[in-house]
């Protein structure tokens, strides 16, 4: 297995009893970097191009009893091993990070390394991805499978993680959807969190936990206020149906269904509706009532979460 692959590193034990050796080892590097108990061998060149901070790191004297192993100097980072790992990856090997569908530790590790030592090539590619992952324009939204991920690797608790990886890193631009997403999962699962298949659990911050759930409760009454998705449902304005009993029998029925139930459809596609029979005259109304009332509530998603606007978040 070569030095670049996606896989963890085999570790080697080194001189030293208390570190272990990363499968990323470059004979010729110049410097070893040391998180926790795993070193890495690499070269100060490759760090110094790609990120400032370290090529600023470079250029410092060593103290006379600096460590060094195999007479490369040893920084160590406070970082976790496994990041330190999927950074070096990305860096000796492009391919690694441009993969139609990547694990989300790799894409983790992009942005808090990317974002901490400035490697900012690979700080944008991973916040590019989660951004076309967690759109900001509601026409972006609507060309995505609602329930599925198409460039990160999904598994139970993703869009948890996501949050958490948006949160902490002030990629604010992704929190208004991800945040959305989990609304639909209901107050229970938010706060018992998601169990993964690894045996660990996905949890919101109590931050992110507050602002959605007192989201949902605005959500849950906005959305059949005049003028959003379904406010046509709860109020009706138009006087040309044709078949009055059918048509209010379906209304009722969507009632009981997103009111009494307490479902999210605050974003309602019309498609969402195509089970409830009503008049072609109604059929329009309901159709273009929810297309200009999702059209609304895209615009003030941001302020409900207590978020900036789009524009500002951008």
């Amino acid at each position: 297995m070569s030095s670049t692959e996606a896989s963890p590193a085999k570790r080697q034990r080194t001189d030293d009893a208390h570190t272990n050796r990363s499968d990323i080892w470059k004979s010729d590097g110049s410097v070893v970097l040391q998180a926790a108990n795993v070193q890495f061998r690499v070269h100060w060149s490759v760090l110094a191009q790609h990120s400032p901070v370290f090529s600023d790191m470079q250029g410092l004297p060593q103290p006379a009893e600096h460590h060094s192993v195999e007479g490369c100097p040893v920084v160590e980072l406070f970082d976790d091993p496994e990041d330190v790992e999927n950074l070096l990856n990305a860096l000796y090997t492009p391919s690694f990070h441009c993969q139609d569908v990547l694990p989300f530790p790799v894409i983790r590790a992009l942005v808090r390394l990317g974002r901490k030592y400035d490697f900012k090539y690979l700080f944008d590619s991973a916040v590019a991805r989660i951004a076309s992952e967690l759109p900001t324009t509601l026409d972006e939204y609507d060309t995505k499978t609602a329930l599925f991920y198409k460039t990160i690797e999904e598994y139970k608790g993703l869009t948890f993680d996501l949050i958490s990886l948006a949160s902490e890193s002030g990629i604010m631009t992704a929190l208004p959807i991800a945040y959305y997403r989990v609304l639909k999962w209901g107050v229970a699962r938010l706060l018992q969190g998601v169990d993964k298949l690894d045996g660990s659990v996905a949890f919101l911050s109590p931050l992110d936990l507050s602002r959605c759930v007192i989201a949902r409760e605005k959500l849950l009454m906005k959305q059949f206020q005049p003028g959003y998705s379904l406010g046509w449902a709860r109020k009706w304005a138009f006087d040309d149906c044709t078949g009055s009993t059918v048509c209010s029998s379906a209304r009722e029925g969507v009632l009981a269904k997103y009111m009494d139930q307490a479902l999210m459809g605050a974003l309602l596609r019309p498609s969402e509706l195509k089970g409830f029979k009503f008049c072609s005259a109604c059929a329009k109304h309901a159709h273009d009532c929810i297309i200009s009332g999702r059209k609304k509530m895209w615009a003030e998603l941001p302020g409900v979460f207590g978020l900036p606007a789009w524009k500002d978040l951008k």
